[in-house]
């Protein structure tokens, strides 16, 4: 028995395969555009050096004005050049304003601000976004209105709150009523709506994890990127804060910013001495930024690319 092949027809069309669409295609041409190298324009170049020349100049004025006498910085035109007493003027800062201990202050100061903010914005971030509770909405409206209020309206009952509990010229005084702040709660909490799926929340609740658990394990490696850029912000926002320290501290116990004020005490203002301190104080801030900087910019660019 002899079986026979069908004929194969040559004459039909050819069918030309459908392109994808949908989400796919977004993402394949979002793989595709990532991949390749953008190259910058000369007006880019411009720009950027434009920009740069910018920023830096503020910092560059001051170690001019730090380095000469109180009468060159006064004269018409001013020096662009740096002058030959910056280390006289930065060791006479030194000493007249206690930087030393006022570093310190600040150090502490700024370093407990900035590690309770991410925690705590952290966690009530996560509650706000992820967790469904009675009142979440309401809650979040309230947090949100605080930020409409200005911090002046509350002097008086903080200094006197914090003159009951015996805390008055102490550190303590400045940071327990800045332990946690409404933009952070409301940064950490639209980072989390979107950077983490609830299908990872979800997925801990099956596993029998309970809330801290899955914050300990899953909030927390997700919320890294945020975290770093709210911990820069909190802590350079808390080492320059002038106002509170001031109303709540005085010159035996000082942060940064109040010891500079002991500066421009007197009738005749040494301008030069007032900037020798603003760069002593600028110096931790700068070392801060160059030694954390690329960790930081690091991680917002894992955060952004993921998913």
């Amino acid at each position: 028995m002899t079986t026979q092949s069908l004929p194969v027809r040559t004459d039909a069309p050819a069918r030309t395969p459908v392109p994808p669409t949908g989400r796919g295609v977004r993402r394949r041409l979002l793989r595709m555009r990532a991949g390749r190298q953008h190259h910058a324009g000369p007006l880019a170049y411009v720009l950027l050096a434009v920009m740069a020349i910018l920023s830096i100049f503020p910092l560059y004025w001051t170690m001019v004005a730090a380095s000469t006498d109180n009468t060159r910085v006064s004269q018409t035109p001013p020096p662009f050049l740096p002058g030959p007493n910056l280390f006289s003027n930065l060791a006479r800062a030194w000493d007249e304003a206690a930087m030393g201990k006022a570093m310190i202050n600040s150090l502490i100061v700024a370093g407990v601000i900035a590690l309770s903010t991410v925690l705590f914005a952290t966690l009530a971030g996560f509650a706000f976004a992820k967790l469904r509770f009675k009142g979440r909405n309401i809650l979040l409206m309230l947090v949100i209105g605080t930020m409409m209020v200005p911090p002046q309206l509350g002097v008086v009952p903080l200094f006197m709150m914090m003159s009951e509990l015996g805390w008055s010229q102490q550190l303590p005084a400045v940071i327990f009523p800045t332990l946690v702040s409404a933009v952070g709660v409301f940064f950490m909490r639209q980072y989390l709506s979107e950077a983490l799926p609830d299908e990872l929340v979800e997925a801990g609740r099956v596993d029998g994890a309970h809330s801290l658990r899955i914050f300990w394990s899953i909030v927390l490696p997700v919320a890294r990127p945020a975290m770093a850029v709210l911990f820069m912000i909190t802590f350079v926002h808390a080492w320059n804060d002038f106002f509170w320290p001031f109303v709540v501290l005085d010159m035996t116990n000082p942060t940064v910013p109040v010891a500079l004020t002991q500066l421009s005490a007197g009738y005749v203002r040494d301008q030069s001495l007032i900037m020798a301190g603003a760069l002593l104080g600028t110096l931790p801030l700068l070392a801060m930024f160059i030694v954390f900087g690329r960790q930081i910019v690091s991680g917002i660019m894992a955060g952004a690319v993921k998913g």
